[in-house]
């Protein structure tokens, strides 16, 4: 299930990279949409859970769902924005932060579905695997039906959003200040992945015992993280500002950790301290896209441009767990991982501070004179 989890993941940044459009035309049928492909995608994966069919586990679950997971994830962000202009990173935020906590919720349920385990483990009645399957698609309709009736947007945004008709996906992808976002944004998530991924390696290797408090300590920051950042940016003159933090406070974390390496209790508590940080500074760059990107490309066509740039969250979730595997496998060495992931720490401060420049960018004028016009803010 592991590599049908990191399909789904590869297909949720593409689908919404390639979904926003749908989105933006039309957020009724993109809510049904996303809703028929989850729940098909996770009654699916119960089906062939009991045929035993792997090809059609990682099509259920890797390729439909995740298709369905990726227009979902879309779809509240903008209308959100429309309902709250001036506390967009607020509102946000608190939509990215319920994605992420969904798990407190959906893990507890999950064990009780599947039932009592022997003293190895294993379940008693291996049955309940795919039953679990089928109830939470029953669980999951119900909630995403009621939300499909319920979503709306404020009067008199659909007038606004016909301005946003002439969107071009080449003079978005070609555009500097998107490069950038894009760039830093996988950055981010890469180097989240590769070190959230070895937390209890990590913690195992200096002997440290209460791992599962760390973990829940970790989940509360990556939770918090995406509400804090987020609504901070609302009272920040450029939200740029918001990675510059977590970037530098990430290389800040990185290190102490490095520096005061050996020091016993102290440098359990550096360890810790720097898993809190990631963690929050990754879901923070979740949250904190979209009010970014509307703030840069405007609201007219967020949709497609949070779309596209999701696509870094594709390629980087691929690419964040094994990176770390990688790297200790060569070298054995937890140093060594740290220090590819503060280089790639500092590279994304850079881009920050050099390539996302303050400003709303023009794509209308590209179009006309072929050129990159950024009207300062």
């Amino acid at each position: 299930m592991e590599w049908a989890f990191s399909l789904a993941i590869f297909v949720l940044g593409m689908s919404a990279a390639f979904g926003g459009r749908l989105v933006e035309k039309d957020i009724h049928k993109s809510s049904l949409l996303a809703m028929i492909f989850f729940v098909v995608g996770m009654a699916g994966t119960g089906f062939f859970i009991y045929q035993k069919s792997l090809l059609g586990i990682y099509v259920s679950y890797g390729i439909v769902m995740g298709i369905g997971l990726g227009i979902g994830y879309l779809t509240p962000v903008k209308t959100l924005m429309l309902w709250f202009k001036e506390q967009k990173g607020l509102a946000t935020g608190l939509a990215v932060a319920g994605f992420g906590l969904a798990k407190v919720i959906a893990s507890p349920l999950m064990e009780s579905l599947m039932g009592a385990r022997d003293n190895t483990g294993m379940l008693v009645d291996p049955t309940s695997i795919y039953t679990m399957f089928y109830i939470l698609a029953a669980i999951y309709f119900v909630m995403m039906f009621i939300g499909h009736l319920t979503l709306k947007k404020p009067f008199g945004s659909e007038e606004e959003n016909m301005e946003g008709q002439h969107f071009s996906y080449i003079k978005v992808l070609k555009n500097k200040t998107f490069i950038g976002i894009w760039l830093m944004f996988y950055i981010n998530i890469t180097c989240g992945l590769a070190l959230i991924s070895q937390e209890k390696g990590m913690l195992a290797f200096i002997g440290f015992r209460a791992i599962g408090l760390v973990s829940s300590l970790t989940a509360i920051f990556n939770a918090g993280g995406r509400v804090a950042f987020s609504s901070l940016g609302d009272r920040l003159s450029d939200r740029n500002s918001i990675y510059k933090i977590i970037f530098f406070s990430s290389i800040a974390a990185i290190l102490a950790t490095i520096v005061f390496d050996g020091m016993n209790n102290a440098y359990a508590i550096l360890i810790i301290a720097l898993l809190c940080i990631v963690n929050a500074g990754y879901g923070g760059g979740f949250s904190s896209l979209p009010p970014l990107l509307s703030d840069r490309f405007g609201l007219d066509s967020i949709s497609t441009v949070h779309g596209l740039t999701l696509s870094a969250w594709a390629f980087a979730g691929l690419s964040g767990n094994q990176l770390s595997t990688f790297i200790l496998e060569q070298t054995g060495s937890y140093d060594i991982m740290l220090y590819v992931i503060l280089a790639m720490f500092a590279v994304a401060a850079l881009i920050s501070i050099f390539v996302v420049k303050p400003g709303i960018v023009n794509l209308e004028n590209e179009v006309s004179n072929g050129k990159k016009e950024v009207i300062a803010s």
